[in-house]
């Protein structure tokens, strides 16, 4: 099956990265045909006044400098619904996901873009699609009381209609570096392709 993946990599390390060496394992299981690259190393900005005027200007009545000042987020948008999958590669920095993955999310979570409003309340427009969460922690357990970046990730991907979300952790590696390791390889090799 040929499929698009749209990999993003959050760590702020280039090297040595264990959230990235995950990312990359995975992409090499699902082999797409293939891979949009988005590397957050490079920041993302952070959405501001003028960026949320443009947003809820109308898009017919918006200025050349609100164009501008949405590009960014209408490219990354488009490289979300051109993927089939989402491969996330994220550490937890103090018991949540970094900064640049929290700005991208801000710029692809779009009202009549990603989600629109309905009678029910918020309804995701990407669904069909999957994610998988590549996601290393020196002492974070994922999925305890003091992790706050899966639950998030879920909910956010949710909202955006990516109910199919899956978490190949290396979590508490400063803990266990071989429990760590042992664990991502099990939850890798139950990844379907």
């Amino acid at each position: 099956m040929t499929q698009t993946v749209l990999r993003i990599d959050a760590s702020a390390r280039l090297d040595g990265s264990e959230s990235r060496a995950l990312t990359q394992r995975i992409i090499d299981r699902l082999a797409p045909s293939t891979v949009i690259h988005r590397d957050l190393a490079s920041a993302i900005p952070a959405i501001d006044a003028d960026w949320l005027a443009a947003n809820w200007t109308p898009e017919d009545q918006r200025t050349e400098a609100q164009r501008e000042k949405l590009a960014l987020s209408t490219t990354l948008i488009a490289e979300l619904k051109a993927a089939d999958t989402l491969v996330i590669g994220t550490p937890i920095y103090n018991f949540a996901i970094p900064a640049t993955l929290k700005a991208w999310i801000d710029q692809i979570a779009r009202a009549g873009q990603t989600f629109q409003y309905s009678e029910t309340g918020p309804k995701g427009l990407l669904s069909g699609k999957r994610a998988i969460v590549a996601i290393a922690s020196g002492g974070t357990q994922v999925g305890s009381d003091i992790d706050f970046a899966s639950g998030y990730l879920r909910h956010v991907l949710g909202f955006v209609g990516i109910t199919d979300v899956q978490f190949v952790p290396a979590d508490q590696l400063m803990l266990d570096a071989d429990a760590s390791h042992a664990k991502a390889d099990a939850a890798l090799n139950a990844l379907a392709a």
